[in-house]
């Protein structure tokens, strides 16, 4: 064993290079308890061992991983990361430095604040600020905190006491994130309002300014909208610009969760979607999401320059000295809710510096076209059956009904049934290891697919098409008696 680590870590490019090649299964699905026997002595760490012994665990280990960079990993949100920005996190993993003063981080400070500078431009708020965050629920968090500090600035010192009930506006269909963010910072999940969808899943803002009116009525504090551009499920796209008018009239903080849709801002011919997100006051974006740039990326921006740090600063001396031999401006490590904070933002910057914004234009413009080929396609295709038109985002949501369920009444006895065929159908899909995809129910619809399209692996229409093939030959093995009805 080398006590440095060296040589394994030169092995490490080739066996990643080797465990994910195309001939690699997508996954080797193991249930739990079988796997935990499986992997029961490479588990194991209570003695060492040797480069051989260790290799040998790890490239076993990685055979029962999902190899998200392949195609038909279409599970999540995310997928294959962009190559340029996985050399980026190689980079900064083995550099391992913070992001919170110059003084450890001079160049990635500049990466940072260049990067933040031109992601605030494609927004339209040149003059705002920003901070990578770890994730989109961790922005809704620095959202709350600032929206609460810029309506009651004595909250910071005083906490909560003698302050009126301050009430969340949200879409129903918007990410949980915001009721935990309500749960932790002191609001209380009931005093979120969920806010009715459109059959497109936009929020209904007739409804949004009703909801408001009637807590103004109430003596209740009205303290942020939470607008979503690009729902997790229907990819749906709130109204911002009426959004926008509402919170301008009522003097509401304007928030946009546009940790997935945002993307659509790197195209030209895509971003009119998002009109009035630059009229928010805050705005998330994930570009780990749709985008691909390896996991975690997500950019929380403020349109108030300093109120980022008057909300979240604690002037922690033996970190942020105010004498120290460079411009302290430049630490920006007291805007943030963390200490230690990775350098994020070097991943995207290699990203943008290799393919520009022509480059991202060109993926942003693909991903949304592929979409749209799926989704004719599913309308075409004989036992499939969409769940909306149009998309807003890369999203198409479907069912596939097997055809012994087909020319039947659709009563509620048979989306019963339906509900328990599409999560059975996933199974087969997953066990053969010929497509992961995520399944739904939402409001009165019952369980149904959702293909979300990523930037990478740059797809085409034939793979596409092998998709849906795939879930129309599993469908076609499912059974009355698999579902145990």
């Amino acid at each position: 064993m080398d006590s440095n680590g060296h040589l394994f870590l030169d092995r490490v490019f080739g066996i990643l290079k080797e465990e994910t090649s195309d001939q690699v299964p997508l996954i080797n699905f193991k249930h739990p308890k079988e796997l935990e026997e499986i992997l029961r002595d490479d588990l194991d760490i209570s003695q060492p061992v040797s480069d051989c012994e260790l290799e040998r665990s790890v490239r076993k280990m990685l055979q029962y991983s999902v190899k998200t960079n392949k195609a038909i990993f279409r599970n999540q949100l995310y997928g294959c990361p962009d190559h340029y920005g996985l050399a980026g996190s190689w980079i900064i993993e083995a550099f391992n430095t913070s992001q919170y003063t110059f003084e450890v981080a001079p160049v990635f400070t500049l990466v940072e604040i260049k990067i933040l500078k031109h992601i605030l431009n494609l927004f339209g708020i040149p003059e705002g600020d920003g901070i990578f965050s770890p994730g989109g629920s961790i922005s809704m968090l620095y959202a709350l905190v600032a929206a609460r500090y810029k309506a009651f600035p004595i909250v910071k010192a005083k906490g909560m006491r003698n302050l009126p009930d301050m009430i969340i506006f949200t879409s129903e269909d918007s990410h949980y994130s915001i009721r935990k963010a309500a749960h932790w910072l002191g609001f209380g999940t009931e005093n979120v309002r969920l806010i009715k969808t459109n059959d497109l899943g936009q929020m209904v803002m007739s409804e949004l300014d009703t909801a408001i009116q009637k807590e103004l009525a109430l003596g209740r504090y009205p303290l942020m909208v939470n607008a979503t551009a690009g729902t997790t499920v229907l990819g749906a796209i709130d109204d911002l610009e009426v959004a926008a008018d509402l919170c301008k009239k009522y003097r509401i903080w304007m928030h946009v969760d546009a940790c997935w849709g945002g993307s659509l801002i790197l195209s030209s011919k895509l971003r009119n979607r998002l009109k009035g997100i630059e009229r928010a006051n805050s705005i998330s974006w994930n570009p780990h999401k749709m985008m691909g740039v390896p996991l975690q990326c997500s950019a929380f921006l403020l349109r108030e320059k300093g109120l980022l740090h008057e909300a979240n600063a604690a002037a922690a001396q033996y970190l942020f000295q105010q004498d120290k031999f460079y411009d302290v401006r430049y630490d920006t490590g007291d805007k943030s809710i963390q200490c230690g904070r990775k350098i994020d933002a070097f991943k995207l910057w290699m990203i943008w510096k290799a393919r520009s914004d022509t480059g991202l234009e060109r993926l942003t413009d693909h991903v949304m076209e592929i979409a749209e080929f799926c989704l004719s396609a599913v309308a075409r295709k004989d036992g499939f059956k969409l769940v909306t038109v149009p998309i807003q985002c890369p999203n198409v949501c479907f069912w596939y009904i097997p055809t012994f369920m087909r020319n039947k009444v659709e009563d509620e006895k048979w989306w019963e049934t339906m509900h328990k065929i599409t999560p059975k159908i996933k199974e087969l899909l997953t066990v053969s290891s010929r497509l992961m995809v995520a399944y739904s129910p939402l409001h009165h619809h019952k369980n149904f697919f959702r293909l979300a399209f990523t930037f990478h692996p740059v797809l085409d229409e034939k793979q596409v098409l092998d998709m849906l093939q795939s879930i129309e030959e599993c469908g076609e093995k499912v059974t009355l008696s698999m579902l145990q009805i």
